[in-house]
């Protein structure tokens, strides 16, 4: 009986109320609607990721009247309010029945969509948990026909079903309509549109009561759907959490850069359809390596001319959310590029300068430098070209002797690479990418490289972009483009037939990290550069995976479909590249067609010094460490020499004449002498040590 007179009171208050108080109007609720997702968007306007920026609340786009179903609009009227299309704001008939209800002990709500509406705009007239009190019932009535005074119907209704909760965090029937149903409004049939109606009365209702509330509401409207159906949609749509199978998640690591703010809507530079196909081939090669321990990769395309970022993709086979385009990873050979465009530049080598691939010992602040080639093998004498083709480490490791580690490092910086530490601590490694970079910065400077000298900053966004500046020499960088793009140069080292070799004309460099941890492949076409990385973000090894086998075959694929219908010329040569035949005496490689800077020209190319008159390794003095992991019948040291000749251990000979001799060592000290013709032998001493492994 108390809450009876409370509610006739209410009415005839409401009745006196003044309505002088203006309601908000439509379309200032509908500019203050603020999704709780920010959406990243192609550089054609298509969205490519979506990022969720309030996590208390899920809401979407708002849906305006025209965009739903015609079905839900029928089922939440018939749910909710009856007579919704007749009355102004408040159903005086539901409430005195209501009334009633009340004083035969079955109470019931009575509220008209109008009158949700105003509780869901004003927190003051929100209920608590034991309903709403009398004072908030006289102002949700008051305010439900302030705004039938000012709103239409359809505006009502369509506010009414932007701004009500659902389900758990699900605000609005776009957010209700995909998580439960996987779809958007305008597709929802007749028994999804019962389902999200009756959730209206309870939002988090269990299933049972969910079920029992839709059978009621199907049989009233005459339905084509019965109970059963409706329960096995019930018992889906509410096991099934939190669907997002309608959010594009093509680019996640850049909506992660972009994104920050709810409802933000951001259009890139990324072009959608590579991005997917950049993805799904990196996808592809991770599934083919994995059984080699290989779980991710990432890859990166930008536009030589403009720096735009094309394709930005960061591939793993588990969960891992690390970025791999921004994550630094130790370089490996890719810093080579650079070492030798420095070096033409200053004028200390040109392409066809000859460089010694022999053992080396350096005597640095850490100790004894020994750098190996990747192969542990020694070519002798070889030209500039053929070193850097070839990716042979020693030779770069005497380029930056000529270079120096320093100026060698301000060039690295001047590129863009961020370098903490100093030009002492990376020492002559530098030279063979000891150094950690990353993706986004070693695809920039090759971009340099493809653009001859000249850079900016890549861009996500699309505008004017940055101005190019002048950071390296236009000549010296087209002798490195023409060298990477040499595929005989290149064969010394990886044969004629390789994953490096395209269709159309592309420069490219491969680089593998220590123990295998990370691999490259980055190089440029006439339009475009492209990048690609592969490893593990944990930095386990890999297994027998090298920069030609695990990262070149998708950079590749990613070149072939960029130029599937264009082609992609040769660089013009800047002013001041001269070609002159070439030859070397001794013929230490084929006479050819060589490219100089102006002024560094050569006809003939001489070997200086005396050419097959000294043991090349091992050193005199080295001292030779025996691996105890390696069983001894295994390990081997190669003795070589720059000729033909004979070779005396210990005064024992070591079979035939040869320039090269395998032994199986042994601890001790050791005198080696080597002996061409009827010239006096030479001889070095070295050292083994160790214990021999265990069998």
């Amino acid at each position: 009986m108390f809450r009876t007179r409370h509610l006739v009171l209410a009415l005839s208050l409401a009745s006196l109320f003044s309505l002088a108080n203006a309601a908000p109007s439509f379309d200032e609720i509908r500019r203050q609607w603020r999704p709780s997702e920010a959406w990243l968007l192609d550089r054609q306007g298509q969205p490519l990721a979506v990022k969720r920026t309030n996590l208390n609340e899920r809401r979407l786009p708002w849906v305006s009247l025209p965009q739903l179903s015609p079905a839900l609009k029928q089922a939440v009227i018939m749910s909710e309010d009856r007579r919704f299309l007749s009355h102004s704001g408040v159903d005086w008939q539901a409430l005195a029945g209501a009334a009633v209800d009340q004083t035969e002990g079955s109470p019931r709500g009575a509220s008209t969509l109008t009158m949700q509406l105003a509780g869901l705009l004003d927190d003051d007239l929100k209920a608590d948990a034991k309903g709403r009190s009398l004072l908030q019932k006289m102002g949700q009535i008051n305010a439900a026909r302030q705004l039938e005074g000012q709103w239409t119907k359809d505006q009502i209704l369509e506010a009414y079903l932007n701004l009500a909760p659902f389900r758990g965090e699900a605000i609005g029937v776009g957010a209700a309509a995909q998580r439960l149903f996987g779809k958007l409004p305008a597709g929802l049939n007749q028994g999804e549109s019962i389902v999200l109606a009756v959730l209206l009365r309870g939002p988090n209702a269990n299933a049972d009561t969910v079920s029992r509330r839709a059978c009621e509401l199907a049989k009233a409207m005459q339905a084509r759907v019965g109970c059963a159906y409706l329960q096995g949609l019930i018992s889906q749509a509410l096991s099934l959490g939190n669907r997002s199978r309608l959010d594009p998640n093509d680019a996640p690591e850049v909506a992660q850069r972009l994104l920050s703010q709810p409802g933000q809507s951001v259009k890139t530079t990324l072009d959608g359809d590579l991005q997917r196909v950049v993805r799904s081939i990196l996808h592809r090669q991770l599934t083919d390596l994995a059984a080699r321990n290989v779980n991710n990769a990432a890859a990166l395309v930008m536009d030589n001319h403009t720096g735009q970022v094309l394709a930005y993709v960061s591939e793993n086979l588990g969960s891992s959310q690390v970025d791999g385009v921004q994550a630094k990873r130790q370089a490996g050979s890719t810093l080579k590029p650079f070492l030798y465009q420095l070096a033409f530049a200053q004028r200390l080598l040109t392409p066809a300068s000859l460089l010694d691939d022999s053992p080396v010992n350096l005597d640095t602040a850490g100790g004894m430098y020994m750098p190996q080639n990747y192969d542990k093998s020694f070519r002798g004498i070889v030209s500039t070209r053929t070193s850097l083709a070839g990716s042979l480490n020693i030779p770069a490791v005497r380029t930056v002797l000529l270079t120096g580690v320093e100026p060698f490092y301000k060039h690295l910086k001047a590129l863009g690479f961020e370098l903490p530490k100093t030009a002492d601590f990376y020492g002559f490694s530098l030279a063979l990418g000891s150094a950690d970079v990353s993706l986004w910065q070693l695809t920039n400077a090759f971009r340099t490289l493809a653009n001859q000298g000249r850079t900016s900053e890549p861009t996500l966004r699309l505008t004017n972009g940055p101005t190019q500046r002048v950071v390296a020499d236009a000549g010296g960088s087209w002798l490195v483009s023409d060298i990477l793009s040499d595929r005989g140069a290149r064969a010394t080292s990886f044969g004629l037939e390789n994953p490096l070799a395209t269709r159309v004309w592309a420069a490219v460099k491969t680089g593998t990290s220590k123990d295998m941890r990370d691999n490259w492949c980055v190089g440029y076409t006439s339009r475009y550069t492209v990048g690609v990385w592969i490893g593990n973000f944990t930095g386990e090894p890999m297994w027998d995976v090298s920069g030609v086998s695990g990262a070149a075959p998708a950079w590749r694929e990613i070149i072939h479909r960029l130029h599937a219908s264009q082609p992609s010329q040769p660089p013009t040569p800047p002013k001041g590249i001269v070609t002159q035949v070439i030859r070397y005496e001794p013929a230490v490689e084929p006479a050819r067609m060589e490219r100089f800077l102006a002024g560094t020209e050569a006809q003939v190319i001489h070997l200086a010094g005396e050419v097959g008159s000294h043991i090349r390794y091992p050193s005199p003095g080295e001292v030779i460490a025996l691996d105890p992991d390696i069983p001894l019948a295994r390990q081997r040291i190669r003795f070589e020499a720059t000729g033909s000749g004979q070779w005396v251990l210990n005064g024992k000979a070591l079979g035939a004449p040869a320039d090269v001799v395998w032994w199986q060592p042994a601890p001790g000290r050791y005198t080696l002498s080597w002996q061409q013709g009827k010239r006096a032998p030479e001889r070095i001493q070295f050292e083994v040590r160790g214990n021999p492994p265990r069998r």
